[in-house]
């Protein structure tokens, strides 16, 4: 639609957005599990009728969702067109993660926005269930071999026809699940979700007509392009290429090797991951569409100008091979996917690093750490208490990394201890922050954490870890340092024991008041450490970040005993470091 009036459209695309974002609330206020009331792991927006290119997603919502929604919508559609039609009233439901999905516990629900019997766009919704069945409780299996042991698989089928509610579905979902009303409780939020989505969407449409709202989204899509373009122009042409690796893939005991060759032509962009590891064994493979949803939120934390729609990825080709595993299909297990994005998204950071350091941001600690605590409280019910962890982030051009952020996968937060120990029998003894734990730079790292968790159950504890870090530390960027290792140390009988595979251990028994405890990397360092002002180290070691002892080593800082900057001693340590 020619001449759109820009008035209109600013208008219009912060309506838009403040629809998802209603629909993010919604959920997060009516949802029964922690993982999404409180951390947020959930996405709400509005796609594209023939395509299921995003076109709108809450601010809200989990970035790695953008990509990845885009391709379960298209699944839909594909499923539609094979002849499961579509009509009002209709809802899809699934969580294949070879569909547009991540691992089994997303939970995608997609339905028609129709104008008149006609289809407008897609509406949807995704969020993260407790407890999905499977091996482990949660769902993290770090020793799942196929995704049959990592829970119950749903295609895309109709949990609504025609506004009829399908009952056997939901039969068939909650019969396979340790908390079938935690994962009804989050259903029913996501329905209410899309319910309120849907008519604030046609009271919006009915407002200004179909054809100002379409050509709104057209063009808010094409900007979203043209700014790409424009941040990709800035770039020096050029292949620019790094690697980092995982730990290992939870079964071979043998590290992973993510590949990126990163190719800058003019407005263009070419992101080869070919020469990454081939699928594994273990549950750290990718399908392509979450390995595409990696790469959009790398390069959205590079260009932040970018609206968050489907045209900033118009300028650029992804090489990302099924011989690799950042691209199986099923039945390839897939529970541990976001050890692997981190680390796209790191590579991402490194490459682009090459390419313009001012611009780079260091890797971030990069494992979410997923913990899997569950057994019986003292009256029989059963409990499973799932979460994810906090690090450093990585510095920065123009700053030190956050201290104890999430990874830059998403928005969400962790679950407080407060509601983590009112919801299950346990009891957090530390939840602190790590000294020593960032990589040092003339913008140091974020710092991580340490947790520490006593079990309170009668009957103890299964406990399960998929993480990473523990092998490969995050790396720093334009002369800074790499952060610490990732950490896990549990009760053992004959005292403290580790995981042989690093941060990935399964089969583990706690008995109550026995313990285990997590400590999480930082971030990794950006610039010289040397370069520091002295009085940022100091003030770093007085708050507890930094020890006096890697003043001297990291930063080439001497420290008096009481605290203050030995100006002496400091020059005298930095003049003497090594060429």
């Amino acid at each position: 639609m020619a001449g759109l009036d820009p008035v209109v459209f600013s208008i219009l695309t912060g309506r838009l957005e403040q629809v998802a974002d209603e629909m993010d609330a919604t959920l997060y206020r009516s949802a029964f599990n922690p993982i999404i009331a409180e951390a947020r792991d959930a996405c709400h927006g509005l796609y594209h009728a023939e395509t299921g290119a995003t076109l709108v997603q809450g601010s809200k919502g989990l970035p790695i969702f953008v990509g990845a929604m885009a391709f379960a919508v298209q699944a839909v559609i594909e499923k539609v067109r094979a002849g499961a039609g579509v009509e009002p009233g209709d809802t899809f439901i699934f969580n294949d993660p070879y569909a547009g999905g991540t691992h089994l516990n997303d939970f995608r629900l997609v339905r028609p926005l129709m104008r008149q019997g006609r289809l407008f766009a897609w509406l949807a919704s995704v969020g993260h269930w407790l407890d999905i069945g499977g091996n482990v409780p949660g769902g993290y299996n770090p020793q799942a071999t196929e995704i049959f042991q990592e829970g119950v698989l749903i295609p895309p089928v109709k949990l609504f026809r025609a506004g009829v509610l399908q009952q056997d579905v939901i039969d068939i979902i909650q019969a396979n699940s340790r908390l079938p009303r935690s994962n009804w409780g989050d259903l029913n939020g996501q329905l209410n979700a899309l319910d309120l989505g849907e008519r604030r969407f046609h009271a919006l449409i009915d407002e200004y007509g179909e054809e100002v709202v379409a050509a709104t989204l057209d063009a808010a899509s094409a900007r979203a392009a043209a700014l790409m373009r424009e941040n990709i122009r800035a770039l020096p042409d050029g292949t620019y290429s790094f690697e980092d690796k995982l730990d290992n893939d939870g079964i071979v005991d043998e590290p992973l090797t993510i590949a990126l060759d990163l190719t800058v032509a003019g407005d263009a962009m070419t992101l080869d991951f070919s020469r990454s590891s081939p699928p594994c064994l273990g549950p750290v493979n990718i399908a392509r569409s979450t390995a595409v949803a990696a790469c959009y939120v790398a390069l959205k934390h590079v260009f932040t100008t970018v609206p968050a729609n489907a045209g900033c990825l118009e300028p650029i080709r992804f090489d990302i091979p099924s011989t690799t595993f950042l691209g199986v299909s099923a039945p390839r297990p897939v529970a541990g996917y976001t050890e692997t994005i981190l680390r796209m998204i790191g590579v991402v950071f490194g490459a682009l690093a090459e390419a313009d350091p001012a611009r780079a941001t260091a890797a971030p600690f990069g494992t979410i750490n997923a913990l899997s605590v569950a057994g019986h409280r003292a009256d029989g019910e059963r409990f499973v208490l799932f979460s994810f962890f906090g690090g450093g982030l990585g510095g920065s051009p123009v700053s030190d990394g956050l201290n104890h952020a999430n990874n830059p996968i998403s928005t969400a937060t962790m679950p407080p201890a407060e509601i983590l120990e009112a919801a299950h029998p346990v009891m957090f003894t530390e939840w602190g922050l790590r000294p020593d734990s960032a990589g040092p730079g003339l913008h140091r790292g974020g710092v991580g954490a340490v947790y520490a968790l006593e079990v309170l159950a009668p009957a103890g504890a299964d406990v399960a870890l998929l993480g990473e870090r523990g092998r490969f530390a995050p790396f720093g960027v334009a002369g800074g340092g790499p952060a610490a290792l990732n950490r896990f140390v549990y009760d053992g009988p004959d005292g403290p024991r580790e995981p042989a595979m690093a941060s990935k251990i399964t089969g583990v028994r706690l008995k109550a008041g026995q313990r285990l405890r997590l400590e999480t990397p930082g971030g990794g360092g950006w610039g010289d450490p040397f370069a520091r002002d002295p009085a940022a180290v100091a003030r770093d070691v007085r708050r507890g970040f930094v020890s006096p002892a890697r003043a001297r080593t990291d930063y080439g800082v001497a420290l008096t005993a009481a605290g203050e900057i030995d100006h002496d001693g400091t020059r005298e340590l930095r003049a003497g470091r090594p060429a």
